[in-house]
This record gives C-alpha cells, structure tokens and sequence, in this order.
C-alpha cells in the first residue's frame, strides 16, 4: 500500500477517534498515568496493521486494539513475582488443584468439541456469541458493530448458548462436577 494512501487513511479515520479512544481507557484503566502511552501504542498498531490491509470497519477495529492491549497489559501485571511464587509453595498441598495429564486431556478434548458446536451455529448466531462471551464485548457494542437492534444480540446469545450448551450435551461433557448427561433423567432421557 502507498505510504501517501495509509497516512490519508490514519489521518482521516483513526485521529478522529482520539476522544473516544481516551474516554475508553479512562473509563477501563484504572492507572490513569499510562492513558498517553496507551493511545501511542494502538496508533502505531493501527498504522502498522493498516499498512497490511486497511479494515473495512475503523472503530471496531482501533476499539478491538486498544481492547486487546488493556488485556496484554492485565495478563503482565498479574505475572507473580519470584517472591511470591516461592511464598506460595509453602501453601499446604492439599489446597492446589493439580493438572494431571488425564484432566490436561479432557480440557482439551472439551475445547475441541465446543469449537465444533460453535462451528455448526448459523453464522449470525456465531458472531453474536464470538463477539459477547469470547471477546467480551458489551450487547450494545455488539449490536451497533453488527447493525442490529440490541434484543436481536440477546435472543441470538441465548440460543447460541443454548444449543452450544446441548450440543456438549449430546457428547457427554459435564459442566462443573455435575454430568449433563444425567440432568434430563426424569424425563427420560440420558
């Protein structure tokens, strides 16, 4: 892409969100001395990722950033110290919930099979439920990115969840420490 093109489309469409951009990290960063960095950090990401293929939908795609750079620097700041680590292993044993191979296993196989429920969803539905419980997004944000009213985003979660949740049914996977498979055993089915 030329150079004069990605500096036209930064100007054009991502300064313009600067007050918005600094509203949502006052709003969601509790470390207020940051906020500057913050915004440098998403610019150069934007510019960087637009040099490659200049997104369709802007704000979506700068709010999605600076979402996913809040999330790096929560994931960093819960990093425990060596300290701390060496503190915690003189926590009694039975207080730890090990990771066997067999639990590591099932997780993953679990993972598996809800990836593809998630993939047999139609795929409104699957955005709605991408958008609202893997990226975390708000209803109304999802229905403003989606272009649907905000009772559109709640019935389709709500079966989204629902037929995901009957399809790990369907494969025997237990939710918690109770089995799913035995819940509808009144009504006759296992």
């Amino acid at each position: 892409m030329a150079s004069q093109e990605l500096d036209e489309w930064f100007i054009e469409q991502v300064l313009p969100l600067e007050a918005a951009l600094m509203r949502f990290f006052r709003r969601n960063r509790h470390n207020g001395d940051d906020i500057v960095d913050l915004r440098q950090e998403v610019y150069v990401r934007a510019y960087e990722s637009g040099a490659k293929g200049l997104p369709t939908l802007v704000k979506p795609f700068v709010f999605a950033i600076a979402r996913n750079l809040l999330i790096d620097l929560a994931r960093r700041e819960q990093i425990v110290s060596i300290e701390t680590f060496a503190e915690m292993e003189t926590v009694d044993a039975h207080c730890q919930d090990d990771l066997t191979p067999e639990r590591h296993a099932s997780g993953r196989q679990e993972l598996r099979l809800l990836q593809l429920a998630l993939d047999e969803l139609p795929v409104r539905c699957r955005e709605v439920i991408q958008l609202r419980k893997i990226d975390n997004l708000s209803q109304r944000y999802v229905a403003s990115y989606m272009g649907i009213a905000e009772d559109t985003v709640e019935r389709q979660t709500s079966i989204g969840m629902r037929a995901l949740a009957n399809a790990l049914l369907a494969c025997g996977v237990g939710v918690g420490n109770i089995d799913l498979r035995f819940s509808n055993k009144k009504n006759g089915a296992v």
